[in-house]
């Protein structure tokens, strides 16, 4: 007698029937993207839209940035980036600025070291925000060359992953 629950090696064999894998993977698996990240930020909408929403794009692009940089970056580092709003509406001001420094410094390094990882030119890092966020305010352009370097790296990092996934 039978086992219907049994394998099909233990199984007898009817009338030649071999069972056969129903997946035959040709090409290693690569693990892709559920939705593919935003890749156009640039610093002429940040400005812009900035002006007109008084700001509020301004907080949720940065909160986007840091969402997906936790995204692009978890699997490889482990480190977790705060939320921008929670940032920028409760730390930043309790620590009276200091909360802003320390978001913007770790950002821009954890940027500089995925770009490294990735393969990538690294153009954001640490010291990026330090000289051209903080002491580039004295010329006055400093900030949005700081900006317009950290979005643009993560417009890369975006087009990285959507292409080659984790």
């Amino acid at each position: 007698m039978t086992n219907p629950n049994a394998p099909y090696a233990a199984q007898p064999q009817q009338s030649g029937f071999q069972p056969q894998p129903q997946f035959q993977s040709q090409q290693p698996y690569v693990p892709r993207p559920v939705a593919p990240l935003r890749t156009q930020r640039g610093l002429l909408k940040y400005v812009l839209l900035g002006l007109v929403t008084f700001s509020i794009y301004d907080i949720w692009q940065m909160s986007e940035v840091g969402d997906s940089l936790n995204l692009l970056a978890f699997k490889r580092d482990g480190k977790h980036t705060m939320h921008y709003c929670l940032m920028f509406f409760l730390v930043g001001w309790v620590t009276l600025g200091i909360g802003w420094l320390v978001w913007y410094h770790r950002v821009s390094g954890r940027i500089g070291e995925e770009q490294a990882a990735r393969g990538l030119p690294v153009t954001v890092t640490a010291s990026t925000f330090w000289l051209w966020g903080i002491l580039g305010s004295l010329i006055a352009v400093g900030p949005f060359i700081y900006i317009y370097k950290l979005l643009h790296a993560m417009n890369d990092l975006s087009a990285d992953y959507n292409v080659r996934g984790f």
